[in-house]
């Protein structure tokens, strides 16, 4: 049985989380055997650095020392889980990846070139995703969505950067599904059903499996 590599990716609220659960469901329905990550997260390590990324309470870094935590992270998330699972013959779904770290931390030309380099030197010679989705929603949703207001406690400290931040994510996000067509996939989730965009995602998968 053929493995395949799935990511899950868009703005703060967008219903990642939601539409893995869904896909990895679909999945085991067809009698596969999926694997859940998330980024930051999943092993010892990512899991720690998540705790420290999202901390609302910490002081404001430089994005260069922000992307060095999250390929870190992603180091780990390949080599300890990601590589011995697509290995075994099981897919993986995994909530954010290498185009989190561009939307997020690449916002200008030097940063996006910097953090491709990042990519190149961690993740070029492990697994890639067999496709990338993008669930799109506006930024003005996006910060509805996780409760607006930034500063509020609720938030963590890049849900806290406000509507404006949201929007160059979305931009990096776009650029990235332009520039890679070959891999990603933009689903608009806008005014959609939960289960309308999962039959969307499940579409892309069959067609796209390797």
């Amino acid at each position: 049985m053929t493995s395949a590599f799935w990511v899950l990716e868009g703005m703060d609220g967008c219903g990642k989380t939601t539409q893995a659960q869904y896909l990895v469901a679909a999945l085991q329905a067809d009698g596969r055997q999926p694997l859940h990550l998330r980024e930051p997260g999943s092993t010892g390590l990512g899991e720690g650095l998540r705790a420290m990324l999202l901390d609302s309470k910490r002081e404001d870094w430089d994005p260069r020392s922000e992307a060095l935590l999250f390929f870190a992270a992603r180091n780990q998330l390949l080599r300890e889980l990601v590589a011995p699972a697509l290995a075994a013959g099981r897919d993986v779904v995994c909530e954010r990846f290498t185009p989190s770290t561009l939307a997020y931390q690449g916002q200008s030309a030097e940063l996006r070139q910097w953090v491709l380099k990042l990519h190149d030197l961690v993740v070029g010679v492990g697994p890639q995703p067999d496709c990338v989705f993008i669930l799109d929603l506006a930024a003005e949703q996006s910060f509805a969505r996780v409760g607006g207001d930034a500063g509020d406690s609720g938030h963590d400290s890049f849900e806290s950067r406000g509507v404006e931040f949201q929007a160059k994510v979305r931009d990096g996000y776009l650029a990235y599904a332009e520039a890679y067509s070959d891999n990603s996939e933009v689903i608009a989730v806008a005014d959609r059903s939960i289960e309308d965009i999962a039959s969307a995602i499940l579409a892309v998968t069959q067609a796209r499996r390797p």
